[in-house]
């Protein structure tokens, strides 16, 4: 009798552990076909679930100068008036066009701007570094931003990334920003009372191994060619350091560094850096989402540096883009997307500037800086 109750019991046993491996394996079995296919990094855009008071910018405060644009100025008088009227929308008065290049091309974009809009755009010249192995070369390339100052209406040169990175001498070695066989250059520009916009290097990330630990993984990804490899390029580190030692070796020359010199990311750097060049700006095109995540510094820095801090847009983009600036500088605003998923998979949080502030941001500092600016139109 005991010995069938012990066999029962180890039946009932056996059973209830096989129930419960059934369940648990049925269990499995559901939780695998709930589960939502996989998908890849470009195609997951979450909605966020955060509900906060909103205040879109459609129109900047202030008119604003758009210190870093790239136009065709030459353009038929249908495009441009579609252009003048996008900025009438936002309000933007004056855009520095840095794609002029020299000779008759800059003449033609001046001269066509100011017949058909007078006041609305300025033209920065160009430097051809494709000549930079000819003799004399920085001598002529002087003496042609003169001629494109006096003769063709340019207001500023703007240098192209391609120096430090992408131009060579003769026997190969890379022409690095700070080279003194340069020095004509940025000289001729402080005797004109020009400042010189200039490009050097790329985001950090850019040159960093695209891995898992990248946070520009998604734009490296998309587009290859924007990686900076060690084999061919050198470091981020060393490119910024040149172009800061040329900016001290030119005091008399006003420079803006653009993009933030790319270190958006690292404020107290820059900050310093400021602090040891005093005839150093800078410019928030395409950076100012490095700004937009750090509110409580991004906002100090403006405050501290107002005077040095010009608006740039770089790739036009129209009012939707732009609106996203607006909204950085002049509202308090929490996590709200930046434009280019790429370039800022995180949130933006409105900085809340001054009026004081703005002003400078916006115009002030660029009538000071740029020669050949419509005051008048900024007044008000």
């Amino acid at each position: 009798m005991r010995i069938l109750a012990s066999r029962l019991a180890v039946t009932l046993v056996v059973a209830a552990l096989l129930s419960h491996v059934l369940a648990a394996h049925a269990q499995v079995r559901r939780n695998e076909q709930q589960r939502p296919p996989s998908m890849t990094l470009e195609d997951y855009e979450p909605t966020s679930m955060l509900r906060v008071d909103e205040h879109p910018v459609a129109r900047a405060k202030f008119p604003f100068v758009d210190i870093h644009g790239h136009q065709n100025l030459a353009m038929d008088d249908a495009a441009l008036g579609a252009l003048v009227a996008q900025m009438d929308r936002m309000g933007l008065r004056t855009l520095v066009n840095l794609s002029g290049g020299s000779g008759e091309r800059l003449k033609a974009q001046v001269s066509n701007a100011r017949a058909k809009y007078p006041g609305r755009f300025v033209v920065f010249a160009n430097v051809d570094w494709s000549k930079v192995n000819e003799p004399g070369f920085a001598t002529d390339a002087a003496a042609q931003l003169e001629r494109d100052v006096k003769e063709g209406g340019a207001v500023g040169l703007k240098v192209f990334k391609n120096l430090g990175m992408d131009t060579f001498w003769t026997d190969g070695t890379r022409v690095r920003t700070d080279d003194p066989r340069l020095g004509a250059i940025w000289e001729k520009a402080g005797a004109l009372r020009i400042p010189v916009l200039i490009h050097t290097a790329e985001p950090a990330a850019f040159f960093l191994p695209v891995d898992k630990h990248n946070e520009r993984y998604l734009e490296l990804t998309q587009f290859p060619g924007r990686t900076r490899p060690a084999d061919k390029y050198p470091p981020f580190d060393s490119l910024i350091a040149e172009q800061h030692r040329m900016f001290k070796r030119h005091a008399k020359t006003t420079f803006i560094s653009a993009h933030l010199s790319w270190l958006g990311q690292d404020l107290g750097r820059l900050g310093r850096t400021l602090d040891s060049i005093p005839n150093m700006n800078v410019e928030v095109a395409a950076a100012l989402y490095e700004i937009g995540r750090q509110p409580r510094a991004g906002r100090a820095f403006f405050l501290k540096y107002q005077d040095r801090i010009l608006m740039g847009k770089d790739t036009f983009g129209g009012q939707d883009e732009f609106a996203v600036y607006f909204r950085i500088f002049e509202t308090n605003d929490e996590y709200f997307p930046w434009y280019r998923r790429r370039h800022a998979f995180w949130g933006m949080y409105g900085l809340g500037l001054p009026d004081s502030v703005l002003r400078k941001v916006y115009h002030g500092n660029a009538l000071r800086i740029v020669p050949g600016l419509d005051r008048a139109a900024f007044a008000k």
